[in-house]
């Protein structure tokens, strides 16, 4: 079974740079897709960005681009999140999820980190 666990949530000032990880065990399809979603307070939870498991092809929600990186490394079992130029507005509880083929929909999902980006 497929587990998904992040690290690297924390406080950071507004300007400053995090990196999320999210480390994935059992096992997933080369085909499968891995994204990063965020959930701020009494909202619902969002998309950030994601990216194929096996070619790295990268999709962002337009409210991060050029602002966050998602990146995987194969050998390590990894994604990552790259956060700078963060916001206040960034500030969210940011979930890590699989979506394995042929699904279309996020089927696994991390316990989640909290980033709160400070003023």
């Amino acid at each position: 079974q497929v587990q998904l666990v992040e690290s690297g949530g924390g406080l950071v000032q507004s300007g400053g740079s995090l990196r999320l990880s999210c480390a994935v065990s059992g096992g997933i399809f080369s085909s499968s897709v891995m994204g990063w979603f965020r959930q701020a307070p009494g909202k619902e939870r969002v998309f950030v960005a994601e990216t194929t498991w096996s070619g790295g092809i990268t999709s962002y929600a337009d409210s991060v681009k050029g602002r966050f990186t998602i990146s995987r490394d194969l050998a390590k079992s990894t994604v990552y999140l790259q956060m700078n130029s963060l916001k206040p507005e960034d500030t969210a509880v940011y979930y890590c999820a699989l979506r394995p083929p042929p699904y279309r929909d996020y089927r696994t999902w991390g316990q989640g980190t909290q980033v709160t980006v400070s003023s």
